[in-house]
């Protein structure tokens, strides 16, 4: 019996591709660039499975072909708003993602830019790297306290409470969630978390804001210039989820103009395509999609991946499935 045909759209951990070209007929996309719409439409006729990830967008076009073969697209990632399920579902694909295996890793990211935007930590690096450090002195990068504050978390889901649990055992912060459904109380009493129904209630409120809702056209740009300046002036905003959440004009407008003190981006709109206005900025920090980049973490996506072809190709519902 033949192997099911397999394509994997970005280079995976090499114990992962190892183990997928013992069970699968296995492409890998050696040069690491990401695919084109064109090249997608090709691959649907082509493979039983395709196994995308963040950087490829799947749009409506693709499953716009004859004889389309694919039947499983398999996300290498929890975020799926770069496919077009609406579509895939017409054409019979199914889409599977890889939750819980990133919360950790990307709550820690979160921290990270929550810390280093608080304290002015990357400012204080690039005054090193360009020696123009001229010693300490009282005045110097003075930023703003973490431990005790508030922090507005939208979206409460896995990697929401990681944060919450994080800031709050870590930090004492106080937490209040704005999440699309009702959250449970026993979750809520974890991290002795509030609940408030709408945005309008949650901004004014908090000294840190950061965003685990989904992305896609639902989300897209729920943060723009009215919620800027609904926050306090020296509130910091971190986006670890989607970058069409927020609006970028918006967001650089508030931060050159001190409508917010600050923020901590790891996530863009049209990645990897930057707007280079945000190099303007100092009081933001910048990082290239890292929220689960570690060696542990992306192993597990890969293996989680693996969970539901393995389900799939056995005539099983995947695990993880969903649309």
């Amino acid at each position: 019996m033949k192997k099911p045909k397999v394509l994997v759209t970005r280079r995976w951990p090499t114990v992962v591709e190892e183990k997928l070209e013992n069970l699968y007929d296995v492409t890998l996309n050696i040069s690491d660039m990401p695919m084109d719409i064109n090249d997608f439409r090709e691959a649907i006729r082509q493979f039983d499975a395709i196994l995308p990830t963040v950087t490829d967008l799947i749009p409506e076009e693709v499953f716009e072909v004859k004889n389309c073969r694919t039947r499983v697209l398999a996300n290498f990632g929890a975020g799926y708003s770069h496919i077009n399920t609406v579509a895939a579902k017409s054409s019979n694909v199914i889409v599977t993602n890889t939750p819980d295996v990133l919360s950790d890793c990307t709550a820690d990211i979160t921290l990270t830019l929550m810390l280093m935007a608080a304290r002015r930590a990357g400012e204080g690096e690039r005054e090193l790297r360009t020696g123009e450090w001229s010693g300490w002195r009282p005045t110097h990068l003075v930023g703003t306290k973490v431990t005790g504050k508030t922090l507005g978390i939208i979206g409460f889901g896995r990697i929401g409470q990681e944060v919450a649990k994080r800031a709050h055992y870590g930090f004492g912060m106080k937490i209040i969630v704005q999440n699309r459904s009702q959250i449970k109380d026993e979750i809520l009493l974890q991290t002795n978390a509030s609940q408030v129904d709408n945005l309008n209630d949650l901004l004014p409120a908090v000294d840190f804001l950061s965003l685990h809702c989904p992305g896609g056209n639902e989300n897209r740009h729920l943060i723009s210039s009215y919620e800027l300046s609904k926050m306090k002036n020296d509130a910091v905003l971190i986006n670890t989820a989607r970058g069409e959440i927020v609006d970028d004009e918006a967001l650089i407008n508030a931060l050159k103009s001190n409508i917010i003190g600050g923020a901590g981006l790891d996530v863009f709109e049209g990645e990897p395509n930057l707007n280079l206005n945000y190099l303007d900025c100092k009081n933001v920090v910048l990082l290239p999609h890292l929220g689960s980049a570690t060696k542990e973490t992306r192993e597990a996506m890969g293996f989680r991946v693996m969970d539901n072809l393995e389900d799939f190709f056995g005539n099983k519902a995947p695990r993880d499935q969903v649309f």
